[in-house]
């Protein structure tokens, strides 16, 4: 079972308030599900990018089930080229709270048959960009969601 997932996400201010948007797609590239989720108010770019895939893993698990899980082949796009090079292992990670999303992903990751990251350019990534910022237009009507 193949599953595509879109992710974003962004900060006003960076740090600042963060927000993050999800696109889950199945193979045939339908849409399946939607998030765009206030992440809180004191968070980097970065931060919040990271904050997207761990979101939309652990959307995924709840959606698809223990047994499905494990036959998941997930490709994340994103538009952030230093998360998708620090997953991939082409940059280092030097940044202590960066390093801790990254274990919680890699943690998630291994619950899946397969998660790979795909660099994707920001105008191929335009569906989860909107979530993002229309979390955090809303985010007066949202508590910020825990990453942890």
């Amino acid at each position: 079972m193949k599953i595509v997932m879109y992710t974003d996400g962004g900060a006003r201010g960076n740090p600042g308030p963060a927000g993050i948007g999800v696109v889950i797609c199945n193979e045939k590239g339908e849409i399946v599900k939607k998030y765009g989720e206030f992440l809180g108010d004191d968070m980097t770019n970065n931060e919040a990018e990271y904050g997207a895939v761990i979101f939309g893993l652990k959307k995924l698990k709840t959606l698809l089930g223990k047994d499905k899980v494990k036959q998941a082949d997930v490709e994340v796009r994103a538009d952030s080229e230093l998360m998708v090079k620090q997953m991939t292992g082409q940059y280092r990670l030097t940044d202590r709270r960066i390093q801790d999303f990254f274990i919680t992903i890699w943690n998630l990751k291994i619950e899946f048959n397969s998660v790979d990251f795909k660099h994707i350019r920001r105008e191929m990534n335009s569906e989860a960009d909107a979530l993002v910022n229309q979390a955090l237009d809303n985010r007066a009507k949202q508590n910020p969601i825990g990453l942890f």
